[in-house]
């Protein structure tokens, strides 16, 4: 019962992700709620597997897989947002911090 608690909040978190996909305003709000979001979810969902398979092949896999999507992900989203802010994508009005502006491209 708690792994599907767990997992259910995992895919909460990734209904969420997508959500914001859809709503927020430019390609750097989008891609924080989708790395966010998305890489919670999915760690979520794997902590939900290894609750439910205990220590077996299934659950070692999923414990081994949380720190990988989790550093990769927040990785490759940095990579990912560097490279449009220097391609020149404009930050959205609403946008309140920008973070690059003083940095030498």
């Amino acid at each position: 019962m708690i792994a599907l608690i767990v997992i259910s909040i995992g895919i909460l978190f990734n209904l969420f992700g997508c959500i914001g996909l859809l709503r927020l305003p430019d390609v750097y709000n989008r891609l924080q709620a989708a790395t966010k979001c998305v890489t919670l979810g999915c760690c979520s969902i794997l902590a939900g597997v290894l609750i439910h398979f205990g220590f077996t092949e299934a659950g070692i896999k999923a414990l081994v897989a949380v720190p990988l999507l989790f550093f990769s992900s927040t990785v490759a989203a940095h990579a990912l947002i560097r490279g449009t802010y220097l391609f020149g994508v404009k930050m959205s009005d609403k946008s309140v911090k920008d973070d690059y502006k003083d940095v030498e491209k």
